[in-house]
């Protein structure tokens, strides 16, 4: 936020994906080098073009204990509720709650707001009616007659958007202002933004936000492999023979209060929200602008709402989803923004895949712990820059970052380019 705004902090984070489900165990992955975007058997990938993917091995009673809920929420929700869980459990607000009275109970929890961001569902949910259809040769009579004996009645309640908002909501007594943002790739970063600004504005004394997706099923990898996106190999980005991204599936979450009010409880403070920028390119759903002014003008703004300078920024956090047309453009918009004197910078998605909708949140709590440890994990996918980028200080080894300030870039669908400024712990 700009100076004229009260200090915003993250007080907890949590996180779940193939590279692992802490952030101590992900980022052990991220220094070592170490991929886990594997072949799959989720489904028979013989006829595919892409077969590998980066799973969380997690089983859905690890994730959720409570084995009733498993019936009536998605794979989706389960990732989301754990993070969720992680990081209320790692912000000490939980702790807090517990000893204070009845009454300041009930305050507490009427201040407490949430904030869910997701890439707006996938098309697992269809999968229930494709036997019917077959067997009825899509006579939709017959279909109907059959239908209430064919799909469970639980389907709805496992399809419904607002699953993770609604459960952890309501075991956390979480009553204060929520949201439920679905917008592709952009939805948890938009989370995080929104949760930051209810609480710098009054609107919340404290606010939750979270991520979750399951990209990594037959239906999207069709289309997106379709629109000649996906690789068949780890992504590269900003490699010079990169080829396009590798589905993962996940979640992440990070708590977000004032520091006063972290600092008076004796909270381990992860960092603190300066600022964002959301802008649109407004070019086409698929199509993007060729000069990177989108993602230049979404870095501008997001560092005029932080009250910064280019030159303050100690790294960048790239979108580097692999693809060429956006790692292309994405490298022009920040050497737009920072002319020639751009911080390292790196990206996330060699190790545990795109995450869609989670891919955003995921990417922050990552970097909150490299701003943390001092270092800016290299790209180890990298071989050969992109010559059309070069110059360009992105490495396949760790660097140091120039500042305790980070960039982190979230793309999506529809030209959409977010922009989160965050600063490390003092």
């Amino acid at each position: 936020m700009s100076k004229a705004n009260p200090s915003i902090v993250f007080t907890g984070s949590g996180l779940v994906c193939g590279a692992g489900s802490s952030v101590a165990e992900v980022w052990a992955r991220l220094i070592s080098g170490e991929t886990s975007v594997t072949a799959h058997e989720r489904w028979d990938t013989a006829n595919w073009g892409t077969k590998v993917a980066a799973e969380v091995t997690l089983t859905p009673r690890d994730l959720v204990s409570d084995r009733k809920l498993h019936k009536s929420i998605a794979r989706t929700d389960m990732m989301g509720i754990y993070a969720s869980e992680q990081a209320l459990e790692n912000s000490g607000v939980l702790a807090q709650r517990e000893g204070l009275g009845e009454a300041e109970v009930n305050a507490f929890n009427d201040r407490t707001g949430f904030i869910v961001g997701s890439g707006g569902g996938t098309y697992t949910s269809n999968y229930d009616y494709l036997g019917l259809m077959h067997e009825t040769a899509c006579d939709l009579p017959a279909f109907g007659r059959e239908l209430a004996n064919y799909v469970t009645p639980m389907w709805l309640l496992q399809n419904l958007p607002n699953n993770v908002l609604c459960h952890v909501g309501i075991r956390q007594q979480l009553k204060g202002t929520n949201a439920c943002i679905t917008n592709q790739c952009a939805g948890s970063v938009l989370a995080v933004a929104e949760a930051a600004l209810a609480v710098a504005t009054g609107e919340a004394d404290r606010a939750l936000a979270t991520g979750h997706d399951t990209p990594f099923e037959p239906e999207m990898v069709l289309y997106y492999h379709k629109l000649g996106l996906l690789s068949d190999a780890t992504p590269r980005p900003f490699d010079q023979s990169r080829s396009g991204t590798i589905f993962g599936e996940g979640a992440g979450a990070v708590m977000i209060e004032h520091r006063e009010d972290a600092a008076a409880r004796g909270a381990n403070i992860l960092g603190e929200f300066l600022g964002f920028a959301c802008v649109s390119e407004a070019t086409g759903i698929l199509d993007l602008d060729a000069d990177g002014e989108g993602v230049s003008r979404a870095i501008t703004e997001a560092l005029a709402q932080a009250g910064i300078g280019a030159a303050d920024v100690g790294m960048i956090c790239a979108h580097g989803n692999g693809t060429p047309a956006s790692d292309l453009t994405e490298a022009l918009g920040i050497k737009r923004a920072f002319g020639g004197s751009i911080p390292p910078v790196t990206g996330f998605k060699w190790a545990y895949g795109h995450l869609i909708g989670a891919a955003g949140i995921v990417d922050l709590v990552m970097t909150l712990e490299a701003l943390r440890q001092g270092i800016v994990p290299g790209i180890p996918t990298l071989g050969e820059l992109d010559h059309r980028i070069a110059p360009f200080p992105v490495s396949a080894t760790p660097t140091a970052p120039r500042s305790n300030i980070a960039l982190l870039i979230c793309r999506a669908f529809g030209g959409l380019n977010v922009v989160l400024v965050v600063k490390g712990a003092s």
